[in-house]
Formats: C-alpha cells, structure tokens, sequence
C-alpha cells in the first residue's frame, strides 16, 4: 500500500480553508508529539455557514487527492468541526471555541508547517 504524503495533505487542507476565508490557518508538523496523527490543521470562522463553506472545500481538496473523510466530530451549526484523515486531523472552530480551546498552545512543540 501506498505510503500517503500527510505533509503535502495537510498543505492542501490550509490552502482549501483559506480559500473560503478562514482565519488564522496554521499547519503543523506533530509526529513527535501525537500517536494519533501526523499533521494537523488549525483553522478559524466567522460564521457557522463559513465553516460549513470550509469543510465543504477541504473534503472536496482531499477527495481529489484519493483521500476520504474516516471521522467526521460536530456540526458547522456547532461551534467546532474535526476532519479526521488517519495521518491528518482538520479542526475548523468558530473563533470563540479557538480562542477558548487554543488548540496551537496545546501543540506548541509541534512544528509549524508552511503552507
């Protein structure tokens, strides 16, 4: 089976949620931080029509790339969506729900990815 190159994934999921505007879009590298994932992507909305707008643009990014949805946690009406791809976690937040949870200092040893 054919090793997936999460990095560029991940890459690929920043530039989806910021094409719909999102706030604050961050990439991270956290293999020596996490068992479960290898990327992560952090990204905020104004609005819950606005995250539905980005999920909608990262599972379409990555559905092109070969790569399906194995988990999907909340609800745009929520206040937080996780997008889980195995090797890749997205997390779109309402930007009260990121700035209370602070996902980026929870993972402050990870290394931020360029995307």
């Amino acid at each position: 089976m054919m090793r997936r190159d999460y990095r560029r994934l991940a890459k690929a999921a920043a530039l989806a949620a910021d094409s719909k505007k999102a706030v604050d879009v961050v990439a991270l590298d956290i293999r020596k931080e996490s068992d479960v994932a290898d990327y992560m992507v952090i990204a905020g909305a104004r609005s819950s029509a606005q995250m539905g707008a980005m999920s909608d643009a990262v599972e379409e990014a990555l559905g092109k790339r070969g790569l399906k949805v194995l988990h999907r946690e909340g609800r745009p009406r929520n206040r937080w969506v996780a997008l889980d791809y195995g090797g890749l976690v997205v997390h779109l937040q309402l930007m009260e729900a990121r700035q209370f949870y602070r996902l980026e200092q929870l993972w402050e040893r990870a290394k931020e990815v360029k995307w």
